[in-house]
């Protein structure tokens, strides 16, 4: 079993110190990888706390200087909300400077009021998201690229984009719904699902490996915790892995009010066995 764990890079307890702090000693733990989440800009209302998130990409570019080995994932990008080709170039530029760390978890969305400020249609985010893919993976692997682009407004004829990752970027999709699910098994890397038991892991992993039966396709669960309870929490990882699970990577239950501190040392403690 692979763990990881969110990064303090959202909410009124984020600051360039904890991310950089909790990076290093997820590192030091031996743990697989860190994460942070993404939110561009947000309706207040629905953010009655804290609306604070840094950057995505430049965070994780941010923990590439100050780490060796530990991944680097994303929980997850919002592509639809992005154009494919600016968004491409960056992932590529921190796959090469991190030698190759980046995991990308990618979702299609679900606040529509962001859509509206960022001018992208909601009712279009599914397609807009197969086609920003299919964009970003031509520019990372054909040179010179000649893209037909039919929902996102782009002329790509016999041109140029590096640097290309220099390995392939595994993108691992946070799907809920049964289009996504299908895109997840058409051409996803791994599963990123977010709140889901034990229990309903069962279910959820079968289904998947009946259609991606391969080892190398990534079962991922995002699990929120307080950090308090280390018995427990061995319990559930133990649970997961025996439903098939690969990968969890472990969120603060609350992240206004939660212990950073106590999560990371408890993960450290539940990876340690």
């Amino acid at each position: 079993m692979q763990l990881g764990i969110h990064l303090p890079h959202a909410g009124s307890q984020a600051t360039p110190e904890l991310i950089r702090g909790h990076a290093r000693r997820a590192e030091d733990m031996g743990l697989s990888d860190v994460w942070v989440s993404e939110h561009i800009i947000v309706p207040r209302a629905q953010f009655p706390r804290s609306p604070l998130f840094y950057d995505p990409v430049l965070t994780l570019t941010w923990v590439a200087a100050v780490t060796e080995r530990v991944r680097l994932g994303t929980s997850v990008l919002v592509l639809p909300m992005r154009h494919p080709l600016p968004l491409a170039k960056e992932l590529a530029t921190l796959h090469n400077l991190s030698n190759g760390r980046l995991i990308l978890g990618v979702g299609v969305g679900w606040l529509e009021p962001e859509f509206a400020a960022l001018g992208v249609p909601f009712n279009e985010r599914g397609r807009r998201m197969d086609e920003g893919i299919a964009m970003m993976r031509a520019v990372w692997s054909e040179d010179p690229v000649t893209f037909d682009a039919k929902t996102i407004a782009a002329e790509i004829r016999d041109m140029t984009m590096l640097p290309q990752p220099i390995s392939p970027i595994p993108m691992w999709h946070g799907s809920r719904s049964e289009a996504a699910h299908r895109r997840t098994v058409r051409i996803g890397d791994g599963w990123h699902g977010s709140q889901v038991s034990p229990e309903q892991a069962v279910p959820v992993v079968a289904r998947l490996r009946r259609d991606r039966p391969e080892p190398e396709f990534t079962i991922s669960i995002r699990s929120h915790w307080d950090g308090k309870d280390v018995g427990m929490m061995k319990e559930r990882v133990a649970a997961y892995e025996a439903a098939g699970v690969q990968h969890i990577m472990v969120h603060p239950q609350d992240r206004e009010i939660d212990d950073w501190n106590t999560v990371i040392e408890g993960v450290g403690k539940v990876a340690a066995g």
